[in-house]
């Protein structure tokens, strides 16, 4: 009975303790959930489900709503340290490679809005399918597709922008087919709203391929937005007659593009001009829209046996004589899409090309190929007949392939299920499979990008392994948004490097072996191949960004320290030499998101400061009898002096390369002067050299930021015009002599002979480079003029 008695307390204890240790497995689960699963969106979520995951999120969770909750704050910061991380296109990149831990450099924010702000304010357009919400990595596509576009860029605290919204919403429903409708969250896409010069919301602008964009600046009422809207819209509804009817069905034709003719009679209801126009709009360059007045040309209507108003599509060839047999189709319908979209479904479908004749197609025109499985499917999607209409002036023609006709084909392009892919006219060898949206300004702007780029589809038979020259590989997955964005990226990239380096894309959910050969963990993971050397790029999704790294492969900025270099280069270096150095190890997160900047700084500084890195894994004793115990450590060896300290450890929050190349100036003696009014009267304004002067206050955050900035400048252009700084703080008068608006303020005093005005040139750049450039070309006028001058009074002589 003991003994039972031991067991049962044995199995109640045993009970007790995996309860527990399942309640502790539980809540790590919680706390470590990934934010995807946090937000409940899948990996491949775009930008507008992430945001609409959020938002429904934020309604149900917001603290405001759970009072009782003492919990509430802590779990609505982990969904909204989610939604920040994965809404921004670098920050997800880091944290799809690495996960937490390389976003341990970005600060954590613990703040949010009120309750109200995710319930009226938040994501104005993401439930109305009329309205597209653009991204950065969005915008170019759709404004250069060749459709028109009226984009509302607004803010989520504007009220105008509120006040707008209904309306915005009614315009849209309304030019549903004849104008692209958009939005931009200027909140989620700083960037591109100050590249677009938006510094007011709501800002209304139209946007075509091949036309400046033309801002809106009327009463924000449907009806002006209507009309200042259908100004840019060039299609045109003709008035056909009895004299011009025949020659416009004869001559169809030889032109492939049929009539859609409205014939008003007394009986029943006519179309009107709007909805004429609106199909022209939606049905231009496939068709060619007209109307007729029964009333006037009675005799031809007659004929046609209309006797009540009505619309009909006259395909080309049609024969009036025959209507049935001309396959003449008359329409019913008042509604502009009820008539559009029976029309494009008469419409012939894409061309389809034989396997007999592929490669001599493709060797010879630029192709964009639909991939289909079964030669008898449809198009899924009547609007991508425009295609061959939005296409030709790339000279860009449209069929479909039938995988299932010729299988080895379709596998030796490794199409392996229904896509599309751009052929660059060099046959079957240059071709890019596109990735991107089902969505046919997406599709036209990936066709216009691949043809005129230089960026190929690589599989086990073209992957460059043994190539003499250089690759740049972009290995990625289509259901990655990161990747995605890369794209049209490295497009443009290529088009700068053609002929020095080479660019193709590797699918790792086709070629998963080939990947995994690789070492890639995640994506994109993008790699140059240089022989037997190869670079992984850490850097942002941009061409820019893309060169900079190539160049910097090409001429280092960066020096690779051994401990035999370090102690030769660093430690013995000469006494007027500074050097910063990353101890790094190359597994730590933090470390690979701060190489690009890193980099970036180094360039920065280049001429000024020496730039180094130490592989801490590499040479681990090194480091360690260095005394580096985390990585990655920066480190400042400054212009050896008795008094001066060894190193200056870098503590700063921000690591990227303008904050670091601050820090670091701020260790370099300075060269600008700081001027007193005494001495700004007596080297300034009477002295007989240039001047450039940085008139700050020591509270300004600009003036803080430009600082380092000014020091740059004056060490650009020391030995021809001196530098010098005014506290408008401490010498107020000197200031307002000179007529100081705001802080930082920058101007020129340039030495013509004669004493200066206090006034001085002003200079409107924050930028060293920009300023050094602008002061360069002041001098070189300066001195032509002074030769013009001197030639002149020799002729005279």
């Amino acid at each position: 009975m003991e003994f039972l008695a031991a067991k049962g307390d044995y199995i109640r204890y045993f009970k007790r303790h995996l309860l527990l240790v399942l309640v502790c497995i539980i809540a790590l689960v919680c706390t470590d959930q990934d934010y995807y699963s946090l937000l409940g969106v899948s990996k491949e979520a775009s930008s507008r489900e992430i945001r609409q995951a959020f938002k429904k999120l934020a309604l149900k969770l917001h603290p405001d709503k759970n009072q009782n909750d003492p919990n509430a704050h802590d779990n609505f910061l982990k969904i909204n340290r989610a939604y920040e991380v994965l809404k921004d296109e670098d920050l997800r990149k880091k944290y799809d490679k690495y996960g937490e831990k390389g976003l341990e450099d970005q600060q954590q924010g613990g703040r949010y809005e009120s309750w109200h702000f995710y319930r009226y304010d938040f994501g104005i357009y993401d439930d109305d399918p009329e309205i597209i919400t653009l991204d950065r990595g969005e915008f170019d596509a759709a404004v250069n597709s060749g459709e028109l576009w009226f984009v509302n860029f607004y803010s989520p605290r504007c009220s105008h922008c509120h006040d707008l919204a209904p309306t915005w919403r009614e315009f849209a429903k309304e030019m549903d087919g004849l104008i692209r409708i958009g939005a931009v969250n200027c909140g989620d896409n700083r960037m591109l709203c100050r590249i677009k010069g938006i510094n007011s919301y709501p800002s209304l602008y139209v946007f075509k391929t091949g036309m400046q964009p033309q801002k809106y600046y009327g009463d924000r009422s449907k009806e002006s937005l209507k009309n200042f809207a259908m100004q840019y819209v060039t299609s045109t509804v003709t008035e056909l007659w009895a004299g011009n009817f025949v020659n416009a069905i004869e001559t169809s034709f030889a032109s492939g593009v049929g009539w859609l003719i409205t014939f008003c009679a007394e009986r029943g209801d006519c179309l009107s001009y709007q909805t004429r126009l609106k199909l022209a709009g939606m049905l231009e360059g496939l068709v060619n829209v007209g109307w007729m007045d029964c009333g006037t040309q009675g005799e031809l209507c007659d004929n046609l046996d209309v006797s009540s108003s009505t619309t009909a599509y006259f395909p080309p060839g049609a024969t009036i004589n025959n209507k049935e047999k001309g396959g003449v189709l008359f329409l019913n319908s008042l509604d502009a899409r009820e008539i559009y979209q029976e029309v494009m479904q008469h419409l012939p479908d894409f061309e389809i090309v034989s396997a007999a004749s592929l490669e001599d197609r493709l060797a010879h025109h630029r192709w964009l190929l639909f991939f289909q499985f079964g030669e008898g499917k449809k198009s899924d999607v009547q609007e991508f007949k425009k295609l061959k209409f939005l296409l030709k002036d790339e000279h860009i023609q449209v069929g479909k392939f039938d995988c299932l006709s010729a299988p080895t084909v379709c596998n030796k392009l490794y199409v392996y299920q229904p896509c599309l892919a751009v052929f660059k006219g060099k046959g079957t060898g240059d071709y890019e499979i596109h990735h991107g949206k089902k969505l046919l300004y997406d599709i036209v702007a990936f066709a216009k990008e691949s043809v005129n780029s230089h960026v190929i589809t690589l599989g086990p038979q073209n992957f460059p392994d043994k190539d003499k020259e250089p690759w740049l590989v972009d290995f990625f997955a289509p259901w990655c948004p990161p990747c995605r964005a890369l794209l049209p990226e490295l497009r443009k990239a290529s088009k700068h490097l053609y002929g020095q380096l080479k660019f193709g894309t590797l699918d790792c959910t086709v070629h998963e072996g080939l990947c995994n050969m690789h070492n890639i963990r995640a994506y994109p993971t993008t790699v140059v191949f240089n022989q037997s050397d190869v670079h992984e790029y850490e850097g942002h999704h941009s061409a820019e960004q893309i060169l900079e790294f190539i160049e910097d492969l090409r001429n280092p900025s960066v020096v690779s320290l051994t401990p035999e270099t370090f102690v030769e280069l660093v430690q013995r270096r000469k006494r007027e030499e500074t050097w910063m150095v990353d101890f790094y190890a190359p597994w730590c997160g933090p470390c690979q998101a701060l190489m690009p900047e890193w980099k970036k700084m180094a360039r920065m500084l280049n001429g000024l400061i020496s730039v180094g890195s130490v592989d801490c894994q590499k040479y681990y004793s090194f480091c360690h009898q260095e005394s580096v115990r985390g990585y990655p450590e920066i480190r400042l060896f400054p212009q050896k002096s008795n008094t001066a300290h060894q190193y200056y450890s870098y503590n700063g929050w921000h690591r990227d390369a303008y904050s670091l190349r601050g820090w670091a100036l701020g260790y370099l003696p300075q060269v600008s002067v700081d001027l007193t009014p005494q001495s700004f009267t007596e080297k300034v304004l009477n002295g007989k050299d240039h001047w450039v002067i940085d008139f700050y206050a020591p509270w300004c955050g600009p003036c803080q930021n430009f600082a380092p900035e000014f020091e740059m400048l004056a060490r650009a252009i020391k030995g021809k015009v001196k530098a010098g700084k005014v506290d408008c703080q401490a010498y107020g008068q000197i200031c307002q002599t000179a007529d100081i608006r705001a802080y930082p303020t920058v101007k020129f005093y340039p030495y013509h002979g004669t004493k200066k005005s206090f006034l001085g040139e002003y200079i409107d750049s924050r930028d060293g480079k920009v300023i050094a450039d602008l002061l360069n070309e002041k001098l070189e006028a300066m001195e032509n003029k002074g030769r013009k001058k001197k030639s002149r009074n020799k002729d005279e002589l």
